[in-house]
Parts: structure tokens; sequence; C-alpha cells
């Protein structure tokens, strides 16, 4: 708020004088000895610094501050360090001392409490908007302590009491706005049921000044009927329950102007069209296991006595509402044919609806996460009670442990779960601007996009044209929202780059005067160990593959095909020998294993003795140092394994094909014929799911033995290359070994 500053006036130094004299009788009980002589010196030193800032509405913070202490003793009940903090921060003494000297004078909760006042100043001077849910909860947990709302609920009570003939039209509508959409559901919400009513007549008084009055003067002319109305209803129903035996007390309500105002303009009709001006409430003291049915009785005979509107019934005893509250409530026509509500509940029932757990604020409008539910109920609770409000200490903000509130530059409040970053807020604006982001500004201050957000920063996104979303974006941030954002832009950014690296392919092609064909390209690609086309091009769109060994990859296998491969001289088997480059061979280990029946996804090795593959009889091993060494149940070193450390083998098999590749060992033998090496590997290179690792073959005296080391999926692909190579001409012998 704007601040004039004024010196004191006479007739404002005896305002304080009067308000002072007027508050220590009720004051002084709830402070310690020494704390008048730190009062009277505190106010003493801003009236004699001749120089005091007054609000827009010209009101004296001094004179102001202690009227709101008033409300905080008779209305809320606040003890000596909230009533404490109201004067220090009304003589503005806070401005011109540090929280540390605060501390030192008053104590820590008195200054815990100025640094949660302090805070919320600087709040509002971002002029946010205050009617969002976010802001109610931004607003606790700068807060810190609830004393603090409390004292904020106090001090908007007083000012709206205050600015009943004030010229700051503007103003005026402003704070009477706020105290119907902020203050006035945060007092229901803390129980101060007196407190909120006032804030929303009051609102409605200076918000629309001629519904206010016109209901307020209907009221008055009706009261002395009403009354005398409840009474009649009252007595005939008071007589028929004490007949059954109940014990119960009843008690009439009439409706607040405020509620009366949204009702018609619900409802679309008049005052005289609002029946329900008032409700009955009948609450039955029964033990616990009796209370449903002698409220069901209670119904009966009210019911019994009145016709009741069963479009009106509701029944919240059978089936509770998620809040807690249970009630029977039920319109009847009373007397002179006017309909009455009546509620029916029990005296467990009634505390807690009057605890809050219910008090229709969900049906209201006033909503909120089930945690600030939780913890300001347990406040209510406390000032209900009439609690020293020390125990306040322990309501610490630790409630948004799971979230964080931050503005945009414009001003509006937007909730984040905790850990979020700049680039969650980046993606919460908006895809293009997230896709696009390269860092922020978080309080002026250039962060990059992994900088976690806190409560209160205001933030603002940098973005660059050339900026594409990452795959570790994904890790970096926290909201599902921007989550799922970046993986569909990754998703088309895939799809363009492949589009894009499949048209460069095209065109290499064609400046070869090479013919493309799919099918053939598509024999290249897995060729080339890729399974899933789209990661070759992608390889090729981040120039980790050169189009021209794809280009000779495809002609080789398209002259082999078509018997046009280059001619080379036709050898014997003698001193052949080669080895796959290691880029060609890959080995993956996603095959599942079940050890001793009942361990699944257990760390193991395969023994190298045997080299057991998928589809093997195996067993497994436990090693000295606690891993799984897995065998075949055919490995030449089992029976010497059995007899030594049989109780170190356990069951195994396996559970689960994946796409493994298991190096194997074959021992081929046979005549030495021309061309015997080039039909071996052709079989061999034929088969795409076998990778070639090594040859090395001898021949002597016509005969030959070699050695083939290859990469193979199962046992039912090895016997099928057994089956093959056997039928090689000159080959005699295949053997695993």
């Amino acid at each position: 708020m704007e601040m004039d500053k004024t010196s004191f006036t006479e007739i404002e130094k005896r305002a304080v004088a009067d308000e002072l004299a007027s508050l220590l009788p009720t004051l002084s009980p709830l402070l310690q000895p020494e704390d008048s002589s730190k009062i009277d010196q505190l106010i003493q030193t801003a009236l004699e610094s001749g120089i005091i800032k007054h609000n827009v509405f010209g009101l004296n913070p001094l004179i102001f501050g202690l009227q709101t202490v008033r409300i905080a003793i008779d209305e809320i009940g606040l003890k000596r360090e909230g009533l404490l903090a109201i004067l220090v921060y009304a003589c503005q003494f806070c401005e011109d001392h540090s929280i540390e000297e605060i501390n030192t004078l008053f104590g820590e909760g008195v200054s815990h409490i100025i640094h949660g006042l302090q805070r919320i100043q600087q709040l509002y001077v971002k002029s946010p908007a205050v009617e969002s849910e976010n802001f109610r909860n931004l607003l606790i947990s700068f807060a810190e302590d609830m004393r603090v709302i409390l004292i904020m609920i106090a001090e908007r009570v007083n000012l709206m009491r205050q600015i009943r003939d004030t010229e700051h039209v503007e103003e005026k509508r402003r704070v009477s706005e706020e105290a119907s959409y902020l203050y006035a559901p945060l007092a229901h919400k803390l129980g101060l049921y007196k407190l909120k009513s006032e804030l929303e007549d009051l609102s409605l008084k200076y918000l629309e000044h001629d519904a206010y009055y016109m209901i307020k003067e209907k009221l008055n002319a009706t009261k002395r009927a009403r009354d005398a109305y409840i009474e009649r209803f009252i007595g005939p129903v008071e007589e028929k329950l004490k007949a059954f035996g109940l014990r119960f007390h009843m008690k009439g309500r009439t409706k607040s102007i405020h509620s009366i105002w949204q009702k018609m303009k619900k409802q679309k009709c008049g005052f005289e069209g609002i029946y329900d001006l008032f409700a009955i409430r009948i609450i039955i003291d029964a033990p616990a296991d009796k209370e449903k049915m002698q409220c069901w009785q209670a119904f009966s005979i009210i019911t019994d006595m009145y016709q009741p509107n069963p479009k009106r019934m509701r029944d919240w005893l059978s089936v509770p509402k998620s809040n807690g509250y249970e009630s029977l409530h039920i319109t009847v026509l009373g007397p002179e044919n006017k309909w009455v509500e009546v509620q029916i509940r029990s005296e467990r029932m009634d505390e807690i609806a009057e605890r809050g757990l219910a008090a229709h604020w969900r049906y209201k409008g006033v909503k909120g996460e089930s945690g600030i539910d939780e913890w300001l109920n347990n406040i209510r609770a406390a000032l209900e009670s009439n609690d020293d409000l020390q125990m306040m200490d322990q309501f610490k903000m630790d409630l948004y442990e799971d979230e964080v509130f931050v503005f945009t530059p414009k001003g509006d409040l937007l909730k984040f779960p905790k850990g979020a970053t700049v680039l969650d807020f980046a993606y919460h604006i908006h895809s293009n601007v997230g896709n696009h982001c390269v860092g922020g500004r978080i309080n002026n201050r250039l962060v990059p996009v992994r900088e976690p957000l806190r409560s209160g920063d205001t933030v603002e996104i940098l973005t660059s044209n050339n900026q594409k979303p990452k795959q570790d974006w994904l890790g970096i941030v926290k909201s599902s929202r921007a989550k799922s954002k970046i993986r569909l832009a990754l998703k088309e950014t895939q799809v363009k780059d492949g589009l894009f690296a499949k048209e460069m392919l095209e065109r290499r092609f064609k400046n070869r005067k090479v013919e493309m064909e799919e099918s053939l390209l598509s024999h290249v690609i897995h060729k080339l160990g890729f399974k899933e086309t789209r990661d070759f091009y992608k390889q090729l769109a981040d120039e980790k593959l050169d189009p021209n060994e794809v280009i000779e990859k495809y002609i080789e296998l398209r002259d082999h095909q078509n018997g046009n491969a280059p001619q080379v001289p036709v050898r014997s088997a003698e001193e052949f020998s080669y080895t796959a480059p290691e880029e060609a061979l890959t080995r993956h280990g996603d095959d599942v294993l079940v050890i001793d029946e009942q361990l699944k996804g257990i760390d193991y090795q395969l023994a190298r003795c045997c080299n057991p593959i998928y589809g093997d009889k195996i067993f497994g091993f436990v090693t000295v140092n606690g891993g799984i060494k897995v065998h075949r149940a055919d490995c030449p070193n089992a029976p010497e394994l059995r007899r030594r450390f049989g109780y170190r083998m356990v069951r195994a098999k396996w559970s689960g094909k994946g796409s493994s590749q298991y190096a194997i060992t074959l021992r081929v033998v046979g005549n030495d014929d021309i061309g015997i090496v080039s039909n071996i590997t052709n079989i061999i290179s034929k088969d795409e799911k076998i990778v070639m690792r090594s040859i090395n073959i001898d021949s002597h005296d016509g005969l030959f033995g070699g050695i083939l080391v290859v990469q193979i999926d199962d046992t039912s692909r090895l016997e099928a290359l057994i089956k093959k190579l056997r039928t090689v001409k000159g080959v005699k012998q295949v053997e695993r070994i």
C-alpha cells in the first residue's frame, strides 16, 4: 500500500493514550512482568520519532495496531508473542531494527512472527492475483507460523471496520474483494465464524451497498416475527422429543446477510423467495452405539409432526461426506405453511462439524489440498480449546514439502511439484517455449534450465530458435506434463531427422547411380547391427554413420546376391584365419535365468569352460566369492564339480527369451577341397541372425581341421547351423566344443 509520512497530531496522541488505557486491563494478564515497560518504551519511541507512515486510507498504524490487538485478544485468543508482534509491527519498529535485534529485545517467537509478516508484505508487492487458490497456499507457506495468518485476519477485520466513510473508493473496493475471497474463507477454516461473517457482510456492504441494506432492512422488519415463529416451532418438537426420552438441546440461527444474498443470486429470486432464512439444529446427547438410532428417531418424530420436502432431504448419517461431516438435514412445512430447515446430529457429530471437518466450507467454495485443511483444522482445535498458542511452534510450515509456488513476470501464480526446474516452468507456459528453452532468469538472476524453483520466485524463460529438446531433459523435469511434452517433441524430432536422413541417403544413392531397393537396404541395416530402422536413420542424421559405408555394403550384398561378386583367387583351407572387427560383435544380456527355482534376475556369469547358451540344460555353481557361474549340464568339468563341491551346485533354468547372443565354438573337420572355406563362410553370412567372430583352419595332407567362433541366439539356431555345415561338400564332422 502507498504510504504518506506525517507527524503525529495531538488528536492522534490522545487516541493512542485512550486506546492503550482501555486495552491494558485485558492485555496485562497475558504479558510477562518486563513486557509492560518494553511496550511503553516502544510506543514512546514511536511517538517521539515525530514521523509515522499512515496507510492509503490515512489511518495511523499505531492506533490501528492497538485496535487490532483488541480483536486478536477478544475474537481470536492470541497470547503474548502474537500480541507483542502486532505492536512491534504497528510501531514500525522493525523498519529501523533487524530481526536479530527484535529477537534480543522480545524473544525468538516475536521475531519469527515479525519475519513472517515482512515476507507477506513482500509477497503483496508482487501484486499477484490474490483470488487464486495458489495464492492462499503461498500466503500460508510464506507465513511459516500460523499466528501470522491470524494477525492478518484480525488486521483485515479492523481495516474493514475503519474504512466505512473513506474517500478512496478503488482501494476500498480492493480490500473488500480480498476480504471476501481470501480472508473470509481463511477465517471460516480457522473456526473464526463471527469474524468470517463480519468480513463477508462488510464486503457486501461496501461492494453491493443497495443489496446489503435491502436485506438488512427486511431482516430487521421481520426479526421479532421470526424469533416468535422459531419459539412456536421449537415448543411442540421439544415436548415430543422429551416424551420419547431423548436427551438433547436445540438452537435456531438466522442466515447472515451475505449468505442470504448469495442464495438470492443463485436461486434468482427476491428476499421473499428465500424460505430457509433460519435453521433449527437438534443436537442429541447419545452414547456412541445409539447415535444413529436416536438421530433417526428424532427424524421420524419431526416428519410425523410436519410435512417433509423429500427433495430437500440430505442423509449424511448413513454415508458421511468425504470430509467427515455427519448429519441429517430435512426441510419441513411448519406452522403457517412456512418451510423450516432442521438439522439433526449427535454431540460428537456437532463437535466434528464445529471444528471444521465440515462446517459446509467444501460445498460453499472454499477449496484446498487435504494437507492444508488438516493443518488449519489443527490450528482451529488449538484456538477453540483455548490452549496457549505457544503450541503453534509445532505447526511450522512443513506443509508444502511436495509443492512450490512461483510467479510469472506478469504476476500470475503457478504451482509445481517440489524439485521442479526452470524447464518445467517453460513447458507449463507452452510446448514451443519449452522446446526452445536455453535457461531463465529467477528474480533477475541468469540460471540454467536445470535450476530448481523455490516458492516466491519470479521466473522468466529465455529461448533460442537453435535449441532443440534433448533426451537428458527427461531427467531434469519433475512434472508429468513436461515429461510428456518432451517425449512428444523428441519423437517428432526423431521422425523429422529420420526423414531428412532418408532423403539424404537416397540422394547419395542417386549420385552414385545406384538403384536403391527397400528390401535389400533393410537387409543391409540388419547386417550393420541395427534392430530398428529408425535407429539406423538417427545415426545417419547424427553423422555417427557414414552413408558411403552404407552404400558400399549395399553394393557388396547386391553383387553377392546377383552372383556378381568380384573374383578372388580360390584357395584351399591351408592356414586360413579370419577375425571379425570388434564393432561387428554385439552381445546382449536380457535373457532371464531362474536360479534355485525361485531367484529370478540374480546376477550371474556364463562359465567360459563350456559357454552355455539359451536352450542348453544348465546348472548354477556358487563360487568362493558368492557369485553364480552357470555351466552346461554336459560341461567337461561337471563331474568333478559334482564330486567335490556338490553342496555348491544349484538348479538353474532359462525362463525368458530375450535378444541375447552367445559366443559358441565349433570344430569342423573334412577334406581340403577347393572353395571349402568360402562354402562354410557363405552359410554363416547368409543368416542375418548369426555373426562370425573368427575362423582358424589348419590343413595337412589333404585334410583340414578348423575352429569357428560365432555369435548365436540359442540352441535351436545352433542345431540348424550345424545341420547346414554338415551338408557342405567335403565336411566330415561338425561338433560343438
